[in-house]
């Protein structure tokens, strides 16, 4: 009883991370199956298909509707970059030309499909049982003279290898800005269209705050100075010295300039004040004979 208990319960362990993805169709991509390429894989067109699949390697790699799609460990899986991150996709949601595609495309076939026809499609009806089969029916049945394009491929994505290999975010910026494919299989619409929804939307930057207060000539608010960032330490640099110069104080007045005053004339020197009387009598009788006139003699106008 025990080990019928143990054994029931393995499989339930086993069974139930698949079942909660096939219950949405396709995961979004999220894990690692083991498929690390160094760098972007050559891939050809199957013949009358529109599917790419990779004939170098030992993945079981293809290209379908803007997608790649990997059959890893009895699988498969799904992702729009050709290293993954990848989603388990259900049974009934894997797109019918990817099971079209023959055996011989397969480069790691399973042990099981030994013995199969290499032209023909997998049975996949033995795989997933009689009920996948009435949910999938005439999966097999199709056109064969169509002849339909298949998607162009992202070859933008030759410059991502290696250490240059972008993350889930980054992903899906390049994607929407490189490859403006739109997928045509229902499915693969629906897949898109449910990993787009649940995507993070892109943060637009915040506008640039105004100006302060001091930037305009006045005081800042409390609320302003509180939001202003510090101001940065600068390391401090020898400057030349320069007189310092306050604003209290006065500015000291320009020198002036004092012009040359002319000299005065040199004076006459003066003569003793005992002689001054002398030196002007002869003059004093000169002017006495003048005023006399001519033939006057002393003393005539006097007695007349």
């Amino acid at each position: 009883m025990r080990y019928v208990l143990a054994v029931l319960l393995g499989v339930l362990c086993s069974v139930s991370p698949a079942a909660a993805q096939v219950s949405i169709g396709i995961g979004l991509p999220s894990v690692s199956i083991g498929i690390s390429l160094p760098v972007f894989p050559e891939l050809v067109v199957v013949p009358n298909y529109p599917v790419y699949y990779a004939p170098r390697g030992d993945v079981n790699l293809f290209f379908y509707d803007g997608l790649y799609w990997a059959y890893q460990g009895d699988q498969w899986y799904s992702s729009s970059w050709y290293n993954g991150p990848w989603g388990l996709v259900g049974p009934e949601y894997v797109p019918a030309f990817i099971l079209r595609v023959p055996v011989r495309y397969y480069r790691q076939p399973p042990v099981a499909w030994v013995g199969w026809r290499s032209e023909a499609p997998p049975r996949w009806g033995e795989r997933w049982g009689q009920d996948w089969e009435q949910r999938r029916s005439g999966w097999d049945r199709w056109d064969r003279g169509a002849r339909l394009a298949p998607a162009p491929l992202p070859v933008y994505q030759r410059q991502y290898a290696g250490d240059r290999y972008p993350r889930v975010e980054q992903q899906r910026v390049l994607e929407r800005e490189k490859y403006s494919y739109q997928p045509q299989d229902s499915v693969v619409r629906q897949y898109r269209q449910q990993r787009d929804a649940q995507q993070p939307q892109r943060i637009a930057p915040a506008p640039a705050p105004p100006p302060t207060a001091p930037a305009l000539g006045g005081r800042a608010t409390p609320r302003e100075r509180l939001q202003s960032p510090p101001p940065a330490i600068q390391s401090e640099q020898p400057r030349s010295p320069s007189p310092a110069v306050r604003r209290d104080q006065p500015t000291p007045p320009a020198p002036v300039v004092q012009r040359e005053q002319p000299k005065p004339p040199a004076q006459r020197p003066q003569p003793p004040r005992g002689q001054e009387k002398t030196e002007r009598e002869p003059d004093q009788d000169k002017g006495q004979d003048q005023d006399r006139g001519p033939g006057r003699e002393k003393g005539q106008g006097r007695n007349r």
